[in-house]
């Protein structure tokens, strides 16, 4: 992330952060509906990304514009328009990080969205028509949100419901595994949490999973969140991502060393 999004990143998420409990489901969906609207109309996307336009002007287009929606709505997207973002691709990301957080910020503590979006990536990995129609250019996004909703009412919590079904309709360029993916990063920083992919040949016990988290949020300081994924190939041993960092003490990669050592 370049330094430009991330001051503006910051500076928005500040902004949510102090409307408070002003912010429930609705803004979030609002916030969502909102940046779908900026990525449709380019001209209005052109000048909110514009660092040179005035952003007293940049106000006052937003309240015309978005009229309709809460003031807290129009709070963050004026934070948004006010700050200075890499490009416009980076505005739009600022918005959807918005939108998720002001949802993420109106679960209770009995709730784990972070698990419910897992558990909707690994059934969306595991079926790849379910995935291509999700995923398909062809469909209109208001099919796709619908058929999101669809298939996890019940299931789910409606904060999960509220995330994936908008995300589907603007997945700027993102395959559905990397959009969930991206979403849980987000919720589970927004309570200052990470998320851990665990990966064992054979699934690991709570006991084990708590002790992994335990481990890992000892290197990390942070509280964790760990997706358990069976993978036989691993043969043994564990591999641990989070983020950008990959953990790999599994039987597979031990022995793929050795071969390239005993190749060399």
């Amino acid at each position: 992330m370049r330094s430009a999004t991330r001051e503006a990143m910051t500076s928005t998420r500040a902004v949510l952060a102090e409307l408070g409990s002003a912010v429930d489901l609705g803004v979030g969906a609002e916030i969502f509906a909102s940046g779908r609207a900026i990525a449709r109309a380019s001209q209005l996307l052109n000048l909110l990304a514009d660092p040179t336009a005035d952003t007293a002007g940049k106000k006052v287009l937003i309240d015309r514009v978005f009229a309709g929606q809460s003031d807290a709505t129009r709070a963050v997207l004026t934070a948004v328009a006010g700050s200075r973002w890499s490009s416009q691709g980076d505005l739009l990301a600022g918005i959807e990080d918005a939108a998720v957080r002001a949802v993420a910020a109106t679960v209770d503590q009995s709730t784990s969205i972070e698990a419910e979006l897992f558990a909707f990536e690994t059934a969306v990995r595991s079926d790849a028509g379910l995935e291509l129609a999700l995923g398909t250019k062809l469909g209109s996004a208001d099919q796709k949100g619908s058929l999101a909703e669809r298939l996890l009412a019940g299931k789910v919590s409606q904060q999960t419901i509220t995330i994936v079904s908008n995300l589907v309709q603007q997945p700027r360029g993102r395959r559905i595994g990397e959009i969930v993916r991206d979403a849980s990063r987000i919720v589970a920083d927004q309570a200052d949490k990470l998320v851990a992919t665990v990966i064992t040949a054979t699934p690991l016990s709570d006991d084990q999973a708590a002790r992994v988290a335990r481990g890992i949020a000892q290197r990390y300081g942070r509280d964790i969140t760990v997706n358990r994924v069976v993978d036989p190939s691993v043969i043994g041993g564990v591999r641990v991502q989070v983020g950008g960092d990959v953990i790999d003490g599994t039987v597979a990669t031990r022995l793929a060393d050795l071969r390239l050592q005993l190749a060399g």
